[in-house]
Order: structure tokens, then sequence, then C-alpha cells
């Protein structure tokens, strides 16, 4: 399969209500995450490094920060004078809400998708932390002659409304089962799909007439179509909570798991911003952390991910945080277990503390 004959759609705002203290003002794609990454960084580099070219965001809403962190897709080597990188905000009619389902995302833009000449459609999500070759994905629905390749991994399912597939020999789904509920042992989908354009359109339609969502049509086609579950091993995170969130920046601490999302050979893209590199004072302690450039720590920094321009004043302590970008920590203060949006003032002498399976979150420019 020819990847520039691949058509990239992402969707910017799904499973946002699974993480309200951050999208209230910003959509999932363009969460922060890992230092200096957003959310969408990850399914839209592995769309660009599996050579696709021309990729559409569909958004519901809150996306002015999505449209500042995309720009034209410079970063992404998607800012072309034909194809590239396609904003798609909802279609909003007399009486319309915007977009609420995937499928009335891609309804709104239906003529997107008419008109683009890519002959093969993958699509994702923008809640999970992974690193996949998404060359390999696409060479195995070739190779399969499936009507549709849902990637997919084996372990303990999200707390999300998703899709549980079962699968006979040689891969295809003979079942899917559509839960909200953790499990601990099962076959959940990535939501990465790849299909054909002319599919994708028609089964647009149908679900458009008969007011069907994506997992329910596709529960209702088990039978009719050759549908191909990919199990893939790579290191993959759903984030379905604000703990699940805190929980992957804390794995993030661990080698192994740096290791196994940030590859060389596979390098995550995202806006560069260029800024002087992290100062460390005289008195300054820093242990199993990941510092971000424009970053000053006077104080004691441990088991902590600090975004770019976090200042940590002398006499701060700070563990077992996730500091967003422009948070200040005052003389003295004392953190631990928080989350911290981004441009947070903690006051001098000031005392947070959670616990790691309750962090505290402070809300963006929020002075304490």
């Amino acid at each position: 399969m020819r990847t520039n004959n691949v058509l990239g759609i992402l969707y910017s705002n799904s499973y946002d209500e699974a993480l309200p203290e951050l999208t209230s003002l910003r959509t999932m794609g363009s969460v922060p995450f890992g230092g200096r990454y957003r959310m969408i960084d990850f399914p839209l580099s592995s769309m660009v490094r599996a050579g696709i070219t021309k990729v559409g965001v569909v958004t519901k809403a809150n996306y002015r920060s999505l449209m500042d962190h995309l720009g034209m897709g410079k970063s992404w080597d998607l800012a072309r004078k034909h194809e590239g990188l396609v904003l798609l905000p909802p279609y909003v009619g007399a009486g319309s809400g915007g977009n609420q389902t995937r499928m009335e995302g891609l309804w709104s833009a239906l003529e997107f998708l008419r008109n683009s000449k890519e002959e093969f459609v993958i699509m994702s999500d923008c809640n999970a932390v992974c690193n996949l070759d998404y060359q390999k994905i696409l060479q195995a629905h070739a190779a399969s002659g499936a009507d549709i390749t849902v990637a997919c991994r084996r372990g303990a399912a999200p707390g999300l409304r998703s899709m549980r597939l079962r699968l006979e020999e040689g891969g295809r789904v003979s079942e899917i089962a559509v839960s909200g509920e953790p499990a601990a042992d099962v076959l959940y989908s990535l939501n990465i799909l790849v299909l054909r354009k002319a599919l994708l359109e028609r089964l647009t339609r149908e679900a458009n007439s008969q007011g069907l969502g994506e997992y329910e049509l596709l529960q209702r086609k088990v039978n009719d179509l050759d549908i191909r579950g990919l199990e893939v091993g790579s290191y993959a995170r759903l984030i379905d909570s604000l703990l699940s969130y805190y929980d992957a920046h804390m794995e993030l601490l661990q080698s192994e798991a740096r290791k196994a999302l940030f590859r060389p050979e596979q390098p995550v893209l995202t806006k560069v911003q260029d800024d002087m590199p992290a100062i460390y004072g005289l008195h300054a302690k820093a242990s199993n952390c990941l510092v971000a450039d424009g970053c000053q720590i006077k104080g004691e920094a441990e088991n902590s991910v600090l975004f770019r321009g976090v200042t940590i004043e002398e006499g701060a302590r700070v563990k077992n945080c996730v500091l967003m970008q422009g948070t200040r920590v005052g003389a003295g203060a004392n953190l631990e277990c928080v989350i911290s949006d981004k441009a947070v003032i903690i006051r001098p002498e000031k005392t947070i503390t959670g616990v790691a399976s309750y962090p505290i979150y402070l809300g963006k420019k929020i002075v304490v």
C-alpha cells in the first residue's frame, strides 16, 4: 500500500468528558503531556512518519489552543501548497449544537472526504499515549485483504466506553462488545481504524440515516464485513481520567517507559518553541525529574515532570508533581502529588498535599 494513497483523520475532541479538568478550555488533542508535547502529537507524528501527507483534524469545541499548537502544520512537515494539514471545524446549522459523535463529525466533513483523492483512510483518537508504527498497520491491512482493520491491545481495559473484541483464528472479529467498565484482561480497541475511503463514505451515510454511532454500526456489520483485529504490543496508555493522566506521567519517570515511548528511530514531533536551557541554582536539588527547557530550579524537585518555563524558588520543595508551562512555586512552598495547569502561581510558604491515588488539580492561572 502506497502511504501517499492514505488519508489521515484525527478526532481531537474524543473523550473530552473523561478529563473535564483539563478539557474545559481545550480539546483532548491539545492537552499537554510529557513536559513539551500535546496529546495530538503522538498519532499525528505516527501518521507523518508513515508517509501520510494529508491529515484532517475533526474538531467540535474549544479548539483555539489546538489551532495555536498546530498552526499550518510546519513542525510536522505538513505546511504544503497541496494536501497537508486541514482543520475540520463542526458544521453548525439551525438548531445544531455541533458534532456529538465520531460519525457526526465525519458527516460534517463528508465533503472533505469526497474531495480527497486518497483510496484509504486511517483514523485515530487523541487520548492514547503511544508511539505506533502506522506503516506496519497499513501493510497488515493490505496483506489481509480486510474491509476494516482495528488496532487493539490486550490488557486492562480503561474505564471508557470502548470496543472489546473477540477474534477468530486468522484475526477476524467475531464479536464486538461495547462497555465503559474497566476490565482486567480483555482485547480492547485503541480506536485506530484502517479502511477504504469509499467504504467509510458509505458507512457514514448509513450511520447518519439510522442515527447510529461508530460502535453500534460496527456491531451490526461484524457479520457483513471482514473486520480484522490487529494486536499491537507496543507501549500504550489510554487516558480515561485525571488519575490515569497523573499515573501516565509518573510511569514516564521510569526509564523503561521513556525508552518504549520516545524512540530515536520513531521521533515524536511537536511545535518548536525555542527557549533557554534549564537553569539550576547553587542550592538546587533535582532527582528523577523530567525537566523541559526554560525551567529555573532553585529549590528541590523530586520525581516530577516540569513543563517549559516552570520556576521553583529557593526553599521550595516539589515531589511527585506534574507542573505545566509557566507554573511558579514560591520560596518555601511545599507541593506533593499536585497537577498544576498553565501559569499557576503558588505563593511563598504554601503547602498543598495530595496522595498518589487522588492528586490535587490546580486550574489554569490560579493563584494559591
